[in-house]
């Protein structure tokens, strides 16, 4: 079970659930060794769960368990997963779904073979979905969306002439957000909703193709970066090569811009443009919008350093350390008694008062969410004898829920829901308290070649949400 501490620290941040990747060799690769270190480079995405599952001349094997992914896979067990084709996953899990079941890749067995799928994302009609489907018969294993995506692929293969066939059908039933990657006996499928809000892109190593959340992932294993997979585009990767279906490219493109904002490897490249640039942009403008006199500027890390550097740089205020972070603290820490569990901040994150003593600081973080955290950082700093603590957020107030797959409260228990900017100052006691207009974080993503999802900022869903399928008892992805 994952150590309270991190997971208090988690409720005050937005969370993506997942990431996922997939190799088709035609070089003799180990294909589980890379699919490993695939997971590894994305294991940012989540950090709950992982699984592998590998392909055989038709027979699957799998592997998956509760955990990061050097502590579910060893060498014992990657020895064991030989195959031609290989799916891997990691997850991030939401309101008590933190069971091993719930771990993917999925492996079905059904009438025409084995199916595997790998899902980044959240459907906003998988409850309706689920609830039809049991009342024909069907039994579920899991709490998961992913399992409504491999029951409805699996049945609509059974009336069709092939697995990508079934997707393009399935994918006219669901609606949300998803990344797929599909493996049957022969073939590597990946898949993007019509919106585009989940990324996955297309790698080539060599003769083999390789499908992942983020180009990070091709970086790892020495991958050239081919493209991105098109929002509504099912990509086909098979002895014959790389093919799609672009029967479902019809919607405007809104990734989610808290990819950009927090989710991505700051190494990583979406839709054009670079993760790391647009996180100094986003700084500088912030620099530009709420400019402050002040003695240094940090970040909260790691998620706000890139934001600070340009906000520096903007401003012409030296950048520092103001705050180190604890990168030891993972999923065996144990908390000695209930004071370390109220202060499971300090355990993280600690001041760095040689630095901060008798300074105005301008301390950058990419979001506020609850404003627990927060708070306790400012205070973190004051204690540290920083003189003054201005708050600057590199992206605006969250005023409204996610339902596309962001571990995300519902709209009350979000600080800016029905808060202005000035009452929220209060309640994390900074000085000041300035966050980027949207207008000036969508100018970030320099090169980009998609629009953006803003929803849990203004509150402009890219597709209808019906609140009855969004009570939250159906466990996200």
């Amino acid at each position: 079970m994952y150590n309270n501490i991190e997971n208090e620290l988690r409720l005050d941040k937005l969370h993506e659930e997942c990431g996922v990747f997939g190799i088709y060799d035609k070089d003799g690769y180990d294909c589980a060794r890379l699919a490993y270190v695939g997971l590894y480079a994305l294991q940012h995405r989540g950090q709950e769960s992982c699984g592998i599952a590998v392909n055989d001349d038709g027979t699957i094997i799998h592997h998956k368990d509760m955990g990061l992914v050097p502590e579910v896979f060893n060498d014992v067990v990657l020895n064991h997963l030989k195959g031609q084709i290989a799916v891997g996953h990691v997850r991030y899990s939401t309101m008590g779904a933190s069971l091993r079941e719930n771990a993917q890749p999925l492996v079905t067995k059904y009438v025409k073979g084995t199916l595997t799928v790998a899902h980044n994302g959240n459907l906003v009609n998988a409850k309706g979905i689920r609830e039809e489907l049991e009342k024909c018969g069907a039994i579920f294993q899991t709490t998961i969306d992913s399992e409504v995506i491999a029951y409805l692929i699996a049945r609509e293969r059974v009336k069709c002439s092939s697995v990508e066939e079934a997707i393009n059908r399935v994918m006219k039933q669901i609606k949300g957000s998803y990344a797929l990657i599909v493996m049957s006996p022969r073939k590597l499928i990946g898949a993007r909703d019509p919106w585009g809000i989940r990324p996955l892109c297309i790698g080539k190593l060599g003769n083999s193709y390789v499908l992942a959340s983020e180009t990070c992932a091709l970086d790892s294993i020495n991958a050239e970066f081919v493209r991105d997979v098109e929002p509504g585009e099912i990509v086909i990767i098979d002895g014959n090569g790389l093919s799609s279906i672009k029967d479902n490219c019809f919607a405007c493109s809104n990734m989610c811009i808290f990819e950009f904002i927090y989710f991505a490897r700051p190494d990583s490249v979406l839709e054009g443009a670079g993760v790391y640039r647009a996180r100094k942009e986003m700084g500088k403008m912030l620099a530009k919008e709420h400019p402050v006199e002040a003695d240094l500027v940090i970040g909260v890390p790691d998620s706000g350093l890139s934001a600070a550097l340009g906000y520096a740089e903007e401003s012409g205020i030296p950048y520092g350390e103001g705050l180190i972070k604890n990168r030891y603290i993972g999923r065996t820490f144990i908390q000695p008694d209930q004071s370390q569990r109220e202060n499971g901040v300090k355990i993280k994150l600690n001041a760095l008062k040689s630095n901060v003593k008798g300074k105005r600081i301008i301390m950058v973080d990419d979001s506020i969410v609850r404003g627990t955290t927060s708070g306790r950082i400012v205070q973190m700093l004051k204690d540290a004898g920083a003189v003054e603590v201005h708050m600057r957020v590199s992206s605006p107030p969250v005023t409204h829920p996610c339902y596309f797959g962001i571990d995300m409260p519902t709209g009350e228990q979000l600080v800016a829901f029905n808060r202005s900017v000035e009452t929220i100052r209060e309640l994390v006691a900074a000085d000041s308290l300035g966050y980027l207009s949207t207008e000036g974080l969508l100018k970030a993503p320099i090169g980009a070649r998609c629009g953006f999802c803003t929803a849990c900022f203004t509150g402009d869903y890219p597709m209808e949400i019906l609140e009855e399928q969004n009570k939250l008892n159906f466990e996200r992805r």
